[in-house]
């Protein structure tokens, strides 16, 4: 059997199990919000849910390549990221235990009118339709070069097998098949190090002592990972929709572990990075070094791609399914039929991309500045201050982050000479502005809206 056929067969597989193993969602709790047996989610199953969400194809493919040009302090740069489930976790739980809200939408609304909810509407879209196809070319690039047929039917394949589990459950089929994704992840990422690993004796130093931690040498990058995780989680509605079916002592344990595992995890995937650099390995740090070591690690590098592809488009379909039924509607009952066409409608429109043979851009970083102005939003949620704070805040941080990134900045307010050097002046000259912006409208209205 030919490596193409064997990677054929685990991902046909893998879908097919998980759509097996998929209850049927048939009410709104069910499809919308995962409770079973009119049970919410416990402690393991939101906690799996919220770190495979986030393990995305090419957020791991991402930690591998950091993990090539830094060593470990790529890897930890990107783990930064991870800190964003503490940030939410306790933000949401105190919304919920101190404003009764029930939603972010409910929060939005409530405090900041109709215009903020259209705001931040249109920023969730947007991130939920660039998962689609930023995750599945990843998925493509195994079974082709970009732009074959191969490429294309693997894309289309995968696409359409996810969409069907998940369209049968809905949240309840995310949240258990999350369960089952997590546990894979962590055994195929545990053979992938026991492959690596023993090429150095099993000894972690070569990998702990790669990189140095300078400021040029990755280390502006999580200084960039550390400002945006106070506004970053807040417009990703798989994240954040996930604090809102637990009770809340569930959510914040399931915050606080997810926090943990997901940086572990990312941290020890940079090590197949750091293995790449060590050896001088060429190209995509995860493709390169599946080629090194042969079949079975591609096989794994393969599955461990399509386990973390599929657990983040089954989550973006459940958020926008969401999104179109519950938060945007005001129907006294959600409509299962209205969620269920959500979901295929954002399926198509987020795989039309993949026909225009796009690259994967620095979606992280460059999506995290230009919503750098929810952070004063969210974490100073319970101050009062004017409805228009919100747009202050959030259209002018979008405006001056988005001239910042893509006009030049000038040499003399760049910190450092890194390659994220820039992008740490922008984020930090921007969230200094939306704090301000906010602040001063608090300062000047004081009898304003809750």
């Amino acid at each position: 059997m030919t490596t193409t056929l064997l990677q054929w067969a685990l991902v046909l597989a893998s879908s097919i199990t998980l759509f097996l193993v998929s209850p049927l969602a048939r009410t709104a709790p069910e499809f919308f919000r995962g409770t079973r047996n009119e049970r919410t989610p416990s402690t393991l199953f939101l906690t799996s849910s919220l770190v495979i969400s986030w393990l995305f194809a090419k957020s791991i493919t991402n930690a591998a390549n950091l993990g090539h040009s830094f060593g470990l302090v790529g890897g930890v740069a990107y783990a930064g990221y991870y800190l964003s489930f503490l940030v939410a976790g306790f933000v949401i739980v105190s919304m919920r235990n101190q404003g009764g809200y029930r939603s972010i939408h409910h929060f939005l609304e409530s405090k900041f009118g109709a215009s903020a909810v259209v705001v931040f509407t249109l920023l969730i879209m947007i991130r939920l339709y660039n998962e689609i196809w930023s995750n599945t070319i990843v998925i493509g690039s195994y079974f082709g070069a970009q732009g074959s047929t191969d490429y294309y039917v693997a894309i289309l394949v995968f696409t359409l097998l996810t969409l069907a589990y998940t369209l049968k459950g809905g949240m309840s089929s995310s949240i258990m098949t999350d369960v089952i994704q997590l546990s894979l992840f962590v055994v195929l990422l545990t053979v992938i190090l026991g492959f690596i690993l023993p090429q150095y004796g099993g000894s972690l130093k070569p990998f702990v002592s790669s990189g140095r931690w300078e400021l040029n040498q990755g280390v502006d990058l999580l200084l960039v990972a550390l400002v945006q995780c106070f506004s970053y989680p807040f417009h990703d509605p798989v994240l954040t929709d996930r604090g809102f079916i637990s009770d809340t002592r569930t959510t914040r344990r399931a915050y606080i572990w997810a926090a943990i595992i997901g940086s572990l995890c990312i941290i020890f995937f940079s090590f197949v990075g750091i293995f790449a650099k060590l050896n001088s390995l060429t190209g995509e740090a995860p493709v390169a070094v599946a080629r090194y070591f042969g079949v079975p690690m591609l096989l794994l590098m393969n599955l461990i791609m399509v386990t973390s592809a599929s657990s983040t488009l089954d989550s973006a379909m459940a958020s926008f399914s969401k999104l179109i039924s519950i938060d945007l509607s005001r129907a006294a009952v959600p409509s299962v039929t209205r969620g269920r066409w959500a979901m295929v409608v954002l399926t198509v429109l987020g795989t039309i991309p993949v026909f225009f043979d796009p690259a994967i851009l620095s979606a992280t970083t460059i999506s995290g500045t230009l919503v750098l102005g929810l952070a004063p939003i969210f974490l100073c949620w319970n101050v009062r201050v004017p409805r228009l704070a919100f747009h202050l805040s959030v259209l002018g941080g979008l405006v001056l982050g988005g001239l910042l990134t893509f006009f030049p900045l000038p040499e003399s307010l760049r910190l450092g000479d890194g390659k994220y050097g820039s992008l740490l002046s922008v984020n930090l000259i921007t969230t200094a502005f939306c704090f301000l912006v906010f602040a001063g409208s608090a300062l000047f209205h004081p009898k304003s809206h809750d």
